[in-house]
């Protein structure tokens, strides 16, 4: 019970985190009337009710990850934040396959499926969020093209 308390409580914190950084977003007089700030605020609403529900209904079972598990939690932990620091300067696609081949072979230790599903995640989702919906992601590092 303690387990599922204490991450209810650390995700609330992160996700009230998330929220004042999300505030921080500039918006322009011509931006959508939604705004770019609605997504994270729902990312972060989500994020707290589940944590609320973990508050007030923890599993009676629960228990931390086996060592193992937790160490392969925080290579996948590592490897999201390397991702979103090298986003900017490497465009979208190759941290993206990168980080998807990386996090698909901590799932199933197999390097070639591991390798395609990086490369089909990082153009299939440029491609997907570039054409179809009309984000304004750079492919690859600048000056390369």
């Amino acid at each position: 019970m303690a387990a599922d308390r204490i991450f209810g409580v650390v995700m609330i914190v992160l996700a009230l985190g998330y929220i004042l950084s999300a505030m921080n977003i500039q918006t322009s007089f011509m931006s959508d009337p939604v705004g770019p700030r609605v997504f994270p605020y729902m990312v972060a609403g989500v994020i707290i009710l589940c944590s609320l529900v973990m508050l007030l209904r923890p599993d009676p079972n629960a228990n931390w990850p086996a060592p193992m598990m937790a160490l392969k939690i925080g290579a996948a932990l590592t490897v999201l934040v390397g991702y979103a620091l090298l986003i900017r300067p490497m465009g979208f696609i190759i941290p993206t396959a990168i980080a998807s081949a990386a996090i698909s072979y901590m799932i199933s230790p197999r390097p070639v499926p591991a390798a395609l599903a990086g490369l089909g995640l990082g153009t299939g989702l440029f491609v997907l969020f570039k054409v179809v919906l009309g984000l304004g992601l750079v492919a690859f590092p600048r000056g390369w093209f």
